[in-house]
């Protein structure tokens, strides 16, 4: 049988996992390979900090919403950080429209709100080409999707970090110096995006 969305990976950490202390501020980021490879690039932003990372890689937005109770809602967090879609528009899973993609991050949320957990929405990192599906031209849907998270976390008062206009190249790629692949950050570009979450991070704390 297989495991599509990969409640096996973390299953373990999860079951070690104990529960939030009191005053313990616990993140936990939800993502695909660009959060799973923010610990090996930059593991200083996740060292002593309650900040737990759950990235898969390759992973899309109907993967992350099935295992969302099992690496989020389980682990009781004060906030969960999710950047997600842009192996949906790359077609991993089947085509997506952007509807579909908008969807899933949407009913990520509202799990989240119904449990208490703050949310933190992110802009999709630029991209203007895929190495694993080269047909792809990717940054026009990428700047649609972000549009629309923006606007929607506008309305729900849910904070947005925009990585993209940080990151983006005048061809809307990812910036050559942040990117080894064109696509996955760098230590450079964590180092970019790491002040950006952590103040929004900080800020959301603030308001509880």
């Amino acid at each position: 049988m297989q495991d599509w969305p990969y409640l096996a990976k973390y299953q373990q950490e999860n079951a070690m996992l104990a529960l939030p202390v009191s005053g313990e501020n616990r993140v936990v980021f939800l993502g695909d390979s660009i959060t799973e490879f923010w610990s090996r690039e930059l593991p200083v932003f996740f060292e002593n900090k309650s900040y737990i990372n759950r990235g898969i890689s390759g992973q899309t937005t109907p993967q992350m919403l099935l295992r969302f109770r099992a690496d989020v809602i389980a682990l009781f967090p004060k906030i969960v950080v999710i950047l997600a879609g842009g192996n949906d528009i790359a077609g991993n899973t089947g085509t997506a429209t952007t509807k579909m993609i908008t969807d899933n991050i949407f009913s990520m949320a509202e799990l989240a709100k119904v449990h208490h957990i703050k949310v933190i929405l992110c802009s999709v990192l630029p991209a203007n080409f895929f190495y694993w599906n080269p047909k792809e031209k990717p940054a026009e849907r990428i700047i649609e999707l972000n549009r629309i998270l923006k606007n929607y976390a506008l309305l729900n008062e849910i904070p947005f970090v925009d990585y993209h206009s940080a990151m983006a190249d005048e061809q809307q790629g990812l910036k050559l110096e942040l990117s080894e692949d064109r696509v996955h950050p760098n230590t450079a570009g964590y180092q970019i995006m790491s002040p950006l979450i952590e103040k929004a991070i900080q800020q959301t704390l603030n308001n509880l």
